[in-house]
């Protein structure tokens, strides 16, 4: 039973960083902008594509033998990474510059609109069919006590781990960290300063972008890539932020963790009860602590 238990929450804890991972994106728009990317999805999906993409081009021009191919995985992560970071920037000008710092959400239908375009886009190119990313590392079982683990769930860990601390270590301690929490707290003052407000702004996008095609690459080899598989793990991801708190970095990639985890020790239960314990889980959080567990409540002044 121990085991069973500890091989869930490793299961738990490699879906959780995928989570963390797209709600340290929604968290680092929502905290320059004040805006949310409603496209983030499309991008985990379209990212994954990309990256078996680059793959299969790369195997097919090298004829090199698919399962023993570590960097070339890296290389397609790279480039779903910068693909979709590119991409996140035509999403700020078009979809969010306009609306951005004005009253009402017209932000909200223009990044769902961009999706749209964009799941359109990557139909007619790759169809609607389900494709699996291999493992770069085999499908080996690595046996430590009596726990396995699969090599994707390895490198989902330390992947994932790396980026989120070295993201907060650079928030928190390089200059365009303190740029971006400058223009966090008050965008007004950050102009004042100096700080270019539009390039952090158009920089929180990309990143974010980028962040998410990355997942998208992470995930595939765990579960069938569809262009239709990112809508319920960007909802877990936003899930995840509102649980932490959106505001809060460190919150967000906690409160992915936690649902991994949850969703992973639900299914021992009930695999039918693992998406509604997670989305009762949010409705618990929000009704004891409204801005998430590290929120705090800002006073706005009028």
């Amino acid at each position: 039973m121990l085991i069973t238990l500890l091989q869930a929450l490793v299961g738990g804890l490699t879906i959780g960083a995928i989570y963390a991972l797209i709600a340290l994106g929604f968290s680092l728009t929502y905290a320059t902008t004040r805006t949310l990317n409603f496209a983030q999805g499309d991008f985990v999906s379209v990212g994954a594509f990309v990256g078996l993409t680059t793959v299969g081009l790369i195997i097919g021009a090298l004829n090199i033998d698919p399962a023993s191919y570590p960097w070339v995985y890296a290389l397609a992560a790279l480039a779903a990474t910068i693909a979709m970071g590119l991409i996140g920037w035509p999403l700020y000008l078009a979809a969010i510059r306009p609306f951005a710092g004005k009253p009402g959400m017209s932000w909200v239908m223009s990044t769902i609109g961009f999706g749209i375009v964009m799941q359109s886009t990557a139909l007619l190119i790759w169809g609607p069919g389900t494709r699996m990313l291999a493992a770069p590392l085999g499908d080996d079982v690595i046996r430590l006590a009596g726990v396995g683990f699969r090599s994707q769930e390895v490198i989902v860990l330390i992947l994932a781990f790396l980026i989120l601390g070295g993201f907060d270590y650079s928030m928190r301690h390089t200059g365009m960290g303190r740029c971006m929490r400058a223009v966090a707290l008050n965008r007004d003052a950050a102009a004042l300063m100096g700080i270019n407000v539009t390039a952090v702004m158009t920089l929180s996008f990309v990143v974010s972008s980028a962040l998410a095609g990355l997942s998208g690459v992470l995930i595939a080899p765990v579960m069938s890539a569809s262009l239709f598989m990112g809508l319920l793990v960007a909802l877990k991801g936003f899930s995840a932020a509102i649980i932490g708190g959106l505001a809060h970095p460190r919150g967000c990639m906690l409160g992915g963790l936690i649902i991994g985890v949850v969703e992973s020790l639900t299914g021992l239960w009930s695999a039918q009860w693992r998406e509604i314990v997670v989305f009762v889980l949010v409705i618990i959080v929000l009704s004891i602590a409204p801005n998430g567990m590290f929120g705090k409540s800002v006073a706005e002044k009028v």
